[in-house]
């Protein structure tokens, strides 16, 4: 009798973890969702604000950067200069 009932409090047991253990995985799929979606979102900000920046660099208005372009807006931007900053780049 007791060997019978230890099984079914340790199925029991069993059962409950096991469903404790869903509920989270299912909550850790959807952090890694939104997380996901949150650097997603984050990469086009970045993306436009250096658009921004490339853009009042670019002197002649081509649409593209020379190097010289480059250079100068290094010392004359100051959100160029903290961008390169932050990818260790010192001008």
């Amino acid at each position: 009798f007791i060997g019978a009932l230890m099984t079914l409090v340790f199925g029991v047991l069993n059962l409950i973890v096991a469903v404790i253990v869903d509920v989270f995985a299912e909550s850790r799929d959807k952090d890694v969702f939104a997380r996901a979606s949150e650097l997603e979102e984050e990469e086009c900000e970045q993306k436009a604000f250096l658009g921004q920046i490339f853009n009042r660099i670019d002197t002649d208005g081509g649409g593209t950067l020379s190097y010289d372009e480059l250079v100068q807006g290094a010392y004359k931007e100051a959100g160029f200069q903290r961008w390169l900053r932050v990818m260790d780049i010192d001008s």
